[in-house]
């Protein structure tokens, strides 16, 4: 991971099923932007789950990981969150979450038991997860003439750039997505070109 990109999951991967004396431990990942993301994923588990003893999680969003949480939602302090954390940081991912629902069998497996437990299957849903590398983008919106809409699309697709929103009228307004590590470059050669308004909206 470098400052232009970061790791997560493709894909939401889920129903990796432990069993560890009698308990049911399930894990489930996905990939989130922030924590509005986590917070629907987490209902989703929960009306699937509804029986379930605990939905234990933890997550890490941003670019370098700032925004993390670790819950054992009624297990023992420190017991699952932190170990489901764990997993996460050594794959090195962020914008990224992991669940464990467990289904008490009856049998206490103690603190070590449990951190034992909510690892492993953590790591399990992980180990099965597709990781990827994504780009850093910056989304930007760019203001500009009617004239100008060949030179402004050129200008995009020659920095591999998505046009996401689009406003053709006497002055044109696009909204666009462009690699972080191509962001310096891009500016400048729009700062070059003149009668041309731009900001940027923001960056993940």
């Amino acid at each position: 991971m470098n400052q232009f990109s970061f790791k997560t999951i493709k894909k939401p991967i889920g129903d990796i099923l432990l069993k560890e004396k009698g308990s049911k431990f399930i894990g489930f990942a996905n990939s989130v932007s922030n924590e509005k993301d986590f917070k629907d994923f987490l209902e989703d588990i929960k009306k699937n789950h509804p029986k379930a003893t605990h939905h234990c999680y933890a997550f890490r969003i941003g670019i370098d990981g700032e925004n993390y949480r670790a819950n054992d939602d009624g297990e023992p302090n420190g017991s699952a969150g932190l170990p489901i954390l764990n997993q996460i940081l050594a794959k090195d991912l962020t914008n990224t979450c992991v669940i464990v629902v467990r289904y008490y069998g009856g049998t206490k497996l103690g603190v070590s038991g449990l951190v034992k437990a909510y690892k492993n299957c953590a790591q399990e849903t992980l180990d099965l997860a597709e990781i990827i590398t994504k780009d850093l983008m910056i989304l930007i919106e760019i203001n500009f003439k009617f004239s100008l809409q060949n030179v402004i699309f050129s200008l995009i697709n020659k920095y591999d750039g998505k046009i996401l929103d689009f406003v053709s009228e006497q002055n044109c307004k696009i909204k666009a997505e462009i690699k972080s590590a191509d962001s310096e470059t891009f500016l400048a050669k729009l700062e070059e070109i003149h009668e041309v308004g731009f900001r940027i909206i923001s960056q993940n």
